[in-house]
């Protein structure tokens, strides 16, 4: 995984701490995160599945894919914080909703945060809008700089959010939401796990079975 020692040593401190009752419970949270809008029901089970699929395909190591996964269903905790008439709204959201919108990976990380062994986790659920140009939020990180796992989450959640119905219009096709990414490969997204997720072979037959 393209990452310094620190942040592995991290990663595999957080991993020996977890226990698999652990993980279910904060599967749960999100569940119940997901069961609050309509809209996006499995979202957070969906992009925690893609995003693993994608951290193998590229060849990271099996205890961090599970921390991925971990990450992954966690990157929209802090939508617990958003106010119904945003979250539930069945149109298109102004200006000034989309801004409310915005904040919920920084309140994710204030809520994380507060946990010692989610720590990192909270770190990647912050920087799952960061675009790979360095024009995402919250910190306007580019490249590099982008925790792996949170652009690798940041691919699964656009595909999972093109592929999902939405009140203001239709979901897309699988072959639109590939196309859609390989559009955004290189400005929004690591052209790296663009790469990946379009190389793996079970995509279709996995992708429609979600």
């Amino acid at each position: 995984m393209e990452q310094n020692t620190a942040v592995t040593e991290e990663i595999n401190q957080f991993m020996s701490y977890l226990s698999h009752d652990v993980h279910e419970t904060l599967e749960v949270l999100t569940a119940a995160l997901d069961a609050r809008h309509p809209y996006t029901g499995g979202h957070s089970y969906r992009v925690a599945e893609l995003s693993t699929c994608i951290a193998r395909e590229m060849g990271v190591g099996e205890s961090q894919q599970h921390f991925i996964h971990i990450a992954a269903h966690l990157h929209d905790i802090g939508k617990i914080g958003m106010p119904d008439s945003v979250l539930l709204k069945k149109g298109r959201l102004t200006v000034e909703e989309y801004e409310v919108i915005k904040k919920h990976p920084e309140t994710g990380f204030q809520i994380l945060r507060k946990v010692k062994i989610l720590q990192y986790v909270a770190h990647v659920v912050r920087h799952h809008h960061e675009r790979w140009d360095g024009a995402g939020y919250p910190g306007g990180l580019a490249g590099d700089r982008i925790p792996l796992a949170s652009r690798i989450i940041a691919v699964a959640d656009a595909y999972d959010a093109m592929t999902s119905m939405r009140p203001y219009r239709p979901s897309l096709t699988h072959e639109q939401s590939i196309a859609e990414l390989g559009r955004c490969r290189g400005s929004q997204f690591d052209p790296a796990v663009v790469d990946a997720f379009i190389r793996w072979k079970p995509l279709i037959t996995i992708c429609a079975e979600m």
